[in-house]
């Protein structure tokens, strides 16, 4: 059974690494091959007692069939993705609200289950699931539409979940942001089955939207809605109402961000989800109380044994509970993994600890491959597989002494988080020095008082005030944890190799052994600890420009510098490149940035200032807006300095025009970047003007051209692209974005030239680095996988 319980795991993961998928029915073969090797070993192997030969036929098999039902899976999941025929086009579509939708500043956002689609009098096939915007009164900034709509007044009362409606919507592919070590956006809304997004037409020439019936589905998304509401109505306060609604109805989004920043910084963000520690004490607390009441009926008793009544109530209960929270991935993990043990122990089965422990793993594997990419996934089995390996009932004889169940407690946690450390470096790139105090309160806390009052307050509505108070306490002293300067540590993203020995020297530091044996694993644990990124040579730099969407971000670095050129843009309330992007981007890299140089005002280019700024304390702020110079310094035309054998040149603006105007596209900083070989420009979003005074210096020849305007029409002029004459051209721009940009006839400009352009639609970020002969990169290209969308040329 564990060789074929391996192989479910191999299979499943090789799959996850194809670049493309295959034709169906390849799989189809792969899975027909499968019974072949059981019988051989059937009839065989077994025949002639080879057991060794036979656990590896085992092995291959269930390998071999996992393989091929995930890649089934995945092609019939492709094929029923958005038409790019149908991208950007009025469609009208009639269907259900399948979840709870997000309210945010400009309107709502909600998943949407069509049952038809109708373009011009023609019925068309769209996805199962979609993601849709609705915008109210205001209109939608390019970040935060990606494509053109202008939204009027004309939002009727807010779609629910489970109603029906009929309204004209622009939908496109999922398309996501890929950068170094960033969030696989796409990846996510594959594992949650959704294969398009777009907005509701609510402009004065589209057809009215339409509520045809309300309540006619998705009864529990319907209920956790108007829990989520009575929440809201009865706590004004969104810190506390926001962790009681993320606690009892799974709804993540109503915490605020910066609460978010301090569970990060002192590692308990599992616990204000509704995580594996909250299902599995539910199903503690809901077998206690079943097998109680079951105990007082001798007429039960004696139909069902009270124990096994107990363990099916409470996984019965912890089902219900994980439904009601929004059945989440965690979520779903940890319903397999109890179903699992409760079955092993209702068979009357005692597997050793690695076999349960591969169970469950394999379990959910069969149910969601794609949880073996999620970092949530390895995070939960490896604290479950380190309890069971430093052999957990040893630390419970402890209780029986006072004290002992403070005791057992503490040395829970030291043991988890002292095996976990490497791996948390490894996913996230820093780890919580304040984390084993933090978790000693916000545990007992969140678990013992917090969720069960927040859970009781569906039933007694007064709770919830008592639980705010609670809430606020907790938030008081995990704030000023997360407040102390050396709160969070982080280092530079590690490669796999170091990160496997690391986690092998943390759990040999966490079982039970003799410390002379445990510090053996330390050294083990170091290459993670002191893992630096590989920099330019001195004399040299490289450039990386970022996939932020519709707004600009460009890294460079030099042997012992760095600078940001713009900081990406502002996506919505509370979201934006800096905080999405380019924070993580810049601990995984380990880069301490000496200078953020911000072009100019423009939304799209400083949105991610604060929290890029947040991050890098110490780093020089140089922009060409007074307001943002007031904490910094004014670029200039003429400023220069030299990093380690590299030049940079401020070139635009000149010092006239550093005052206030309407038009702050002219005044934007360009930076030129030379080590004498090789050479890059920076031009914001300069236009034809500007550009030709540019020209006229004759100080712009580069190698690689940040491409100015995303590619406006306005921009990139014959006379400047002459006078740069660029072998690369990287244009920033969002996917399908409202400006149109870039313009076709400035990317012909540009190919007139055989000049080479990458755009991050199709390339995500591009890394280019100088040298005799400059090198440029793709991002999507250096990691492809078969759930990324392919933009068509």
């Amino acid at each position: 059974m564990t060789a074929a319980l391996w192989g479910i795991l191999l299979g499943s993961a090789v799959q996850l690494h194809q670049t493309a998928l295959w034709s169906i029915w390849i799989y189809a073969a792969f899975a027909a091959s499968a019974p072949l090797l059981f019988g051989f070993n059937a009839i065989y192997l077994n025949s002639l007692a080879h057991h060794s030969a036979s656990r590896w036929c085992w092995l291959a098999a269930f390998a071999l069939l996992a393989f091929a039902t995930t890649g089934m899976r995945a092609s019939h999941f492709e094929s029923r993705t958005l038409s790019p025929a149908l991208e950007g086009l009025d469609l009208r579509l009639t269907g259900t609200v399948a979840a709870m939708p997000q309210a945010f500043a400009l309107g709502e956002r909600f998943r949407f289950a069509p049952d038809s689609a109708i373009r011009a009098g023609q019925a068309v096939t769209l996805p199962a699931l979609i993601d849709l915007t609705w915008y109210g009164s205001q209109a939608p900034s390019s970040e935060e539409s990606g494509a053109g709509v202008l939204a009027s007044p004309r939002l009727p009362a807010a779609p629910r979940a489970g109603e029906r409606w009929q309204f004209s919507v622009r939908l496109k592919a999922v398309h996501g942001s890929v950068n170094p070590y960033g969030f696989d956006y796409e990846l996510w809304q594959w594992e949650q089955g959704v294969q398009a997004t777009g907005y509701v037409r609510n402009g004065a020439s589209d057809p009215l939207p339409v509520r045809l019936a309300t309540g006619v589905g998705y009864p529990m998304a319907r209920w956790r809605e108007q829990v989520r509401q009575r929440i809201m109505e009865r706590l004004p306060d969104p810190q506390s109402s926001g962790l009681i609604a993320a606690l009892v109805v799974g709804d993540q989004r109503a915490i605020d961000r910066d609460d978010w920043l301090v569970f990060r910084a002192t590692g308990v963000a599992h616990l204000v989800s509704i995580s594996g520690l909250h299902i599995t004490m539910f199903a503690w607390l809901a077998a206690r109380v079943v097998g109680w009441l079951w105990r007082r009926s001798s007429w039960l008793c004696l139909r069902l044994p009270a124990v096994h009544a107990a363990l099916l109530g409470g996984v019965g209960l912890a089902l219900f509970y994980a439904l009601f929270s929004g059945f989440g991935v965690p979520a779903q993990r940890t319903i397999l993994m109890l179903a699992c043990v409760g079955l092993l122990r209702l068979s009357g089965t005692r597997w050793p600890w690695p076999s349960v422990w591969l169970l469950a793993c394999a379990a959910v594997v069969v149910l969601d491959p794609w949880a073996m990419l999620q970092a949530g996934f390895w995070l939960s089995f490896v604290a479950v597989g380190i309890l069971f390996a430093t052999d957990y009932e040893a630390l419970k004889r402890h209780e029986n002494w006072a004290g002992g169940h403070f005791y057992t407690f503490f040395m829970e946690q030291w043991v988890i988080t002292l095996a976990l450390t490497p791996l948390s470096l490894l996913l996230f790139g820093q780890v919580s020095l304040v984390g084993i105090p933090a978790n000693a309160l916000a545990i007992p806390w969140i678990t013992l008082l917090v969720t069960p009052a927040a859970m009781l307050g569906v039933l007694l509505p007064g709770l919830w005030e008592m639980t705010a108070i609670a809430v606020s306490w907790m938030m008081l002293v995990l704030a000023w944890l997360a407040g102390l300067p050396w709160a969070v540590w982080s280092v530079a993203q590690a490669p796999l190799w170091a990160a496997v020995v690391a986690l092998l020297g943390g759990f040999v530091m966490a079982m039970r052994l003799p410390w002379s044996l445990r510090v053996l694993g330390l050294p083990m644990v170091l290459p993670v600890v002191w893992w630096q990124m590989p920099v330019p040579a001195w004399g040299e730099f490289d450039v990386l420009a970022a996939d932020v969407g519709q707004g600009s971000a460009v890294l460079v670095r030099t042997s012992g510098h760095a600078l940001m050129f713009d900081a990406g843009p502002r996506y919505g309330e509370g979201s934006d490149a800096g905080q999405r992007v380019l924070a993580p981007m810049l601990r995984a890299l380990g880069v301490q940035l000496d200078t953020l140089l911000l072009s100019h005002r423009d939304s799209d280019h400083v949105g991610g200032a604060p929290a890029v700024l947040a991050m890098q304390s110490g780093t020089t702020l140089l922009s060409s807006f007074a307001d943002a110079a007031e904490s910094g310094v004014l670029c200039r035309a003429g400023q220069h300095w030299r990093w380690d054998g590299v030049d940079f040149r401020v070139l635009h603006p000149p010092p006239e025009m550093l005052q206030p105007q309407r038009n702050t596209n002219a005044a934007s900083c360009v930076l030129h970047v030379s080590n004498g070989e090789s050479a890059a420009l920076l031009t914001g979003d300069i236009e034809v003007a500007q550009e030709a005074g540019l020209a006229a210096t004759n100080l712009v020849k580069a190698d690689l051209l940040v491409v100015p305007h995303h590619g406006s029409k306005t921009s990139s002029s014959a006379q400047f692209l002459d006078a740069v004459s660029p072998r690369v051209a990287v244009v920033q721009a969002g996917y399908r974005n409202r400006f149109g940009h870039p313009d076709p006839l400035v990317l012909a400009r540009y190919r007139e030239r055989g000049i080479l352009v990458l755009d991050t639609p199709h390339c995500g970020a591009v890394m280019w680095r100088s040298g005799s002969d400059p090198l440029s990169t793709c991002q999507r290209q250096q990691s492809p996988r078969y759930w990324h969308h392919r933009v068509p040329n």
